[in-house]
């Protein structure tokens, strides 16, 4: 159901079952499928494709146009996946450059006030609390939870089950399945609530906590301490993902914590 209060442009490719509620504003070049809630105030800009069973709340905006002073009115594109809830007053900026894109997975939570920047990519299951801003060209992969007014600085990733404590700030890449905490920045043990709520056992656990506590509290560099997880940590799938996402690290690691 499309409220006639609101302003849809007639361009605007609309799926099965979508309600538009009142002034509500969608542009031209817009595609939202299936069974998506769209509330009054909520502003869909051009070049947003949503899936399906997405809830957009009041006074959000959905491609809004980057705020990147490299930005020169490319015809750019955010991509939305499936059974998002967006909260009130969230902001995702469409991508700056015609080759880049924002990206957005399934079944993600951001709650209010939460800003994603040009050309990030989000994957699923992700949870972004109260007023947490991302800035531009990140990247934050399955099942991370950010608690609320966490910044993250561009070019940053987070890697699978990590969580960002309320406050952090980073410009730093945050390996999988930590806890980050204080600020500055700090590794803060292993996540070991989403660990365990994926079903990674505790021997598992245990093999991720000595991988960290070789990178992180080892008297060595980062380089030497993967060549340490690789001869003494037996190998699993999650020890693997640590490895390459180390290994792939051009910004380098938070630090490690103080004592």
């Amino acid at each position: 159901m499309i409220s006639p209060l609101a302003s849809v442009s007639p361009s605007a490719k609309i799926g099965k079952n979508v309600e538009i509620m009142p002034f509500a504003y969608i542009e031209d070049d817009v595609v939202i499928g299936d069974d998506c809630v769209i509330y009054p105030y909520v502003s869909v800009m051009s070049g947003t494709r949503m899936g399906t069973g997405n809830h957009v709340h009041q006074n959000s905006v959905l491609g809004a146009i980057p705020q990147d002073f490299q930005f020169a009115g490319d015809k750019t594109e955010l991509i939305i996946g499936d059974n998002n809830t967006i909260r009130e007053n969230v902001v995702v900026n469409r991508a700056t450059f015609s080759s880049g894109r924002t990206s957005i997975g399934n079944d993600n939570f951001l709650m209010e006030g939460v800003h994603i920047s040009h050309d990030t990519k989000i994957g699923n299951a992700c949870v972004f609390g109260y007023g947490t801003k991302i800035a531009g060209n990140c990247e934050i992969y399955d099942s991370v939870i950010f608690s609320s007014n966490v910044i993250e600085n561009p070019n940053c990733r987070v890697g699978v089950g990590a969580m960002i404590q309320s406050g952090c700030r980073f410009s730093h890449d945050v390996p999988p399945y930590i806890v980050g905490a204080n600020n500055p920045i700090e590794y803060g043990g292993i996540n070991a609530t989403i660990l365990a709520n994926h079903g990674i056992d505790e021997k598992v656990q245990k093999h991720i906590a000595n991988a960290y506590r070789l990178i992180f509290h080892g008297n060595t560099s980062t380089f030497d301490a993967l060549l340490q997880v690789k001869d003494q940590v037996p190998p699993s799938p999650e020890i693997q993902n640590i490895i390459d996402f180390i290994s792939s690290s051009k910004r380098g690691l938070i630090s490690k914590k103080r004592f």
